[in-house]
């Protein structure tokens, strides 16, 4: 598949590890520019951004709170300064919280997951949106799930589903401008979890038997990211083995 995503710049958050670091080396591959970040993990992220630029990218790679809209403005500004504009954001940066029931939730998570996985968004893409309009081009791309669809926790229901309403309001605003807003709901995807998350186990109700591969999220994540997908806005894609049908 041709993207055109050669010399684009691409800005990714939370691209130190798992689905953000096999993005990132993927538009690399593409031939794209790219800005990545991390809230904490620089050693990984450096990592990362040497991987890239292995590939002959051009990488920006510095820690950025998205939680913080004074980072994110710090962050876009850099980019913009040194690769000239952003053409696609993907919000990746995420705060996982463990399915506890809703009365055992401390309120430290339930802001925290509010700050990061919703406002953290809506930080990347107050600050990006003025570029791409004026570029008339770009891609936000963003991560909902299938809690909400299926009753899942209330803290990550919350999130997830507020980030579907995010979107499409976002895609519906900024259409006039050739912008197109998505949302990528991974289901169950065998990645690196932190040790204070429970072990994700498959539902007797998934058709396809196995985990989900980083790789075929990130697949859809360039196909979204593409000049053939410029007709497609407001969409919330599953990539969870059947587990819900959309």
């Amino acid at each position: 598949m041709e993207t055109a995503l050669k010399g684009k710049t691409v800005l990714i958050t939370g691209a130190s590890r798992n689905m953000g670091r096999l993005a990132a080396v993927a538009f690399a591959r593409e031939r794209a520019n790219l800005a990545l970040c991390t809230s904490a993990k620089m050693a990984q992220l450096n990592e990362v951004a040497a991987e890239c630029r292995a590939l002959g990218a051009q990488v920006i790679a510095a820690q950025c709170d998205v939680a913080d809209p004074k980072s994110v403005n710090g962050f876009v500004d850099r980019v913009a300064a040194e690769l000239g504009t952003v053409h696609v954001a993907l919000n990746n940066a995420v705060y996982r919280v463990d399915t506890a029931p809703f009365l055992q939730v401390s309120d430290e998570d339930w802001e925290k997951s509010f700050r990061v996985n919703l406002g953290g968004p809506r930080n990347i893409c107050r600050a990006v949106l003025p570029l791409m309009i004026e570029q008339r081009w770009g891609r936000i791309i963003n991560f909902s799930g299938i809690d909400p669809l299926l009753g899942g926790s209330v803290t990550k229901g919350m999130a997830k589903l507020g980030i579907v309403g995010f979107t499409r309001g976002l895609a519906r605003e900024f259409a006039e401008h050739e912008i197109t807003a998505n949302c990528i709901g991974p289901g169950t995807i065998d990645v690196e979890r932190d040790p204070n998350l429970k072990p994700k186990a498959l539902r007797p109700t998934q058709p396809i038997r196995r985990m989900g591969k980083s790789e075929e999220v990130v697949s859809l994540m360039l196909y979204l990211a593409s000049e053939n997908a410029g007709f497609i806005t407001g969409q919330n894609y599953l990539v969870n083995g059947g587990m819900y049908f959309q």
